[in-house]
Order: structure tokens, then C-alpha cells, then sequence
């Protein structure tokens, strides 16, 4: 029983479902986590066709009055609106986006003229290095799906826990609170 109220306070699932995870895993509680963590994810799939219309605006203004920010976080319900940990949720967003400044929330948003100015400026340093232009060619595509990860915030090490993505810690949210959960868009102001 201790077992499963660890397990339970580390993952945030029911009681049944930290149950099931640990026989499946045979009692290894690193094993039952894993479980849990991929059920989390189908949980989170077929909860994102769900229509996320209700939520909350986020404010946060970082400790030294010289960052703003403003998040748009949306859920399914007003009820999980109001509730606790859905606002903490945007808070520790909103000062992710403090701190880590992402320029979209999805990768595939971040602009096309941004994208192509970083092509022209790897493509020089990569001839300077003197890769040729069929080897150039062949580096490009990484190198922009990497810009694209570290600039979009659901992609980004979330920085209270470098260990999951932003985009990770909305999945266990939306487990833990049982409602689709979308980040609508973001402001940042810096002084």
C-alpha cells in the first residue's frame, strides 16, 4: 500500500490505475512509472480532439519588474478554470516564457523568414568550416529541426524541470486533471 501512495503522489494517477501499473510491472515502481506515463499520453491524445473554449489569462511579471508576460491557457470546462493546480499550470508557463523567451508555441509556427535567416547564416559558417554544398545540403534540415525545437515553447526543457518539455508537462496535466488543456498564445514583454 505504501508503494502505491508513493507511486500515486509521483504520478498523480488514480489509485486503480497505479494498481494496474505496478502488477503489469511486477512491482518495480520505475517500470509502473513508465506505464503510467504512456497511458497518461493515449489519455492526452484522445483528449486533444476534445474543444478546449474555456481557461484563463496568466499574468506573471518577473521578480525584477523588467519581464512580462501574458498566457492564454485553455481547458473544457470553467470548473478546472478555477481550479488550483490548472492556474499553476499557467503560472509556471507563463515564467518559463519569462525566462526562456520561446518565439512560438508550437514548432511549426516559428516564422519562415526567421528560419531562413538562420539557413543563410549556417550555410556561411558551414562553407567557412568547408563542408561542401552536398554535405550543406544534408545538415540543413537537422540543424533548422533543432532551431525550431529550442524556439517553440511546448518543445522546450521545461525550467523548473529540465527533465520533460513543456508540451510533456501539459500530457500530465491533462491525465492528472482529466480535460484537454492547450496553451492559446502568449505575450512577452521585456524592458
Amino acid at each position: 500500500m505504501e508503494q502505491v501512495k508513493a507511486l500515486r503522489e509521483k504520478s498523480g494517477a488514480g489509485i486503480v490505475d497505479v494498481k494496474k501499473a505496478l502488477d503489469e510491472a511486477g512491482g518495480d515502481e520505475v517500470k509502473a512509472m513508465e506505464i503510467l506515463r504512456k497511458r497518461g499520453q493515449d489519455k492526452a491524445k484522445k483528449r486533444s480532439t476534445y474543444e478546449a473554449h474555456e481557461g484563463i489569462v496568466v499574468a506573471y511579471v518577473h521578480s525584477n519588474d523588467h519581464i512580462g508576460v501574458l498566457v492564454k491557457l485553455f481547458c473544457e470546462t470553467d470548473f478546472v478554470a478555477r481550479n488550483v493546480e490548472f492556474r499553476e499550470l499557467g503560472r509556471d508557463i507563463a515564467m518559463h516564457i519569462a525566462a526562456l523567451a520561446p518565439l512560438s508555441v508550437k514548432p511549426e509556427e516559428v516564422s519562415a523568414e526567421l528560419v531562413e535567416k538562420e539557413r543563410d547564416i549556417w550555410r556561411a559558417q558551414l562553407t567557412e568550416e568547408g563542408k561542401s554544398g552536398e554535405m550543406i545540403d544534408k545538415i540543413l534540415p537537422g540543424k533548422e529541426e533543432k532551431f525550431r525545437c529550442e524556439t517553440a515553447l511546448l518543445t522546450q526543457a521545461f525550467v523548473k524541470d529540465p527533465s520533460k518539455t513543456i508540451g510533456e508537462l501539459l500530457t500530465e496535466k491533462i491525465h492528472k486533471i482529466g480535460e484537454n488543456i492547450q496553451v492559446g498564445g502568449f505575450v512577452r514583454y521585456e524592458m
